[in-house]
């Protein structure tokens, strides 16, 4: 099996179209939308994970790029800087994946990446700039 994040950008005629199930249907693969904008008459994006053979991948990416569908590997990463973190825990109050914790002995922030939506609620919630997206 194969897993890619990635970021699907549709124009504003596919909005209406089934282009996701299609990738579930047709190609078999398993699709985790992580973020989506979609809006009619908009162009949308979609952030998804895509897992599935090797084979099958190939071909969904080939079917989203004859439909029209801009793809681009998620290179979007969050970023935890412990020197500026007061752990004050407002950001694992909004984090909906656990990405940030409160490690129990030492009572600080932990961050495990791979956990991370990149939902960008925590940035918000941090006044001390303690985390940051990066591109």
């Amino acid at each position: 099996m194969v897993k890619k994040k990635l970021v699907l950008s549709f124009p504003p005629r596919l909005i209406q179209q089934p282009v996701t199930n299609d990738l579930i249907r047709k190609f078999d693969l398993e699709v985790n939308i992580l973020r989506a904008r979609v809006v009619p008459r908009e162009s949308g994006r979609i952030v998804m994970e895509l897992k599935g053979s090797s084979k099958n991948l190939k071909a969904g990416l080939e079917y989203l790029d004859e439909q029209g569908v801009q793809v681009d590997p998620m290179v979007q990463e969050m970023r935890h800087y412990g020197e500026k973190c007061v752990q004050c825990t407002a950001c694992t109050a909004v984090c909906p994946t656990d990405a940030l914790t409160v490690e129990p002995v030492t009572r600080e922030i932990v961050f495990e990446p791979s956990h991370c939506i990149m939902c960008e609620s925590c940035i918000a919630a941090c006044s001390y700039g303690a985390m940051e997206s990066q591109f």
